[in-house]
């Protein structure tokens, strides 16, 4: 992947946690980033006041992300050569600056 090109995000479902999709679009705009792909969206016994987006586990090509907005979850697939420190700290300059 060249610097120039952006990676992918996908649209497999309807249904979104609030504020996600910009988020994500900016994301995969981060050189080392391929395919980003918003999965199920599951309910949480605890609250969480604003959206956070963390790195959960490694999957075959990059990492499983877990949005957190007021009690809904959901999964985020992204596909990346990133390290998951590297990710985490796009992660983190993305909600910082979003």
């Amino acid at each position: 992947m060249t610097r120039g090109d952006k990676g992918r995000l996908v649209w497999n479902h309807s249904t979104h946690l609030d504020g996600l999709i910009p988020i994500l679009e900016k994301l995969i705009n981060y050189p080392g980033i391929t395919t980003v792909t918003p999965g199920v969206i599951s309910r949480a016994k605890g609250h969480c006041p604003q959206l956070k987006l963390r790195v959960s586990v490694p999957i075959r090509g990059g990492y499983k992300a877990i949005a957190r907005q007021g009690k809904t979850v959901q999964e985020v697939f992204i596909v990346t050569d990133l390290s998951q420190k590297e990710l985490e700290s796009t992660i983190k300059e993305v909600l910082n600056n979003g």
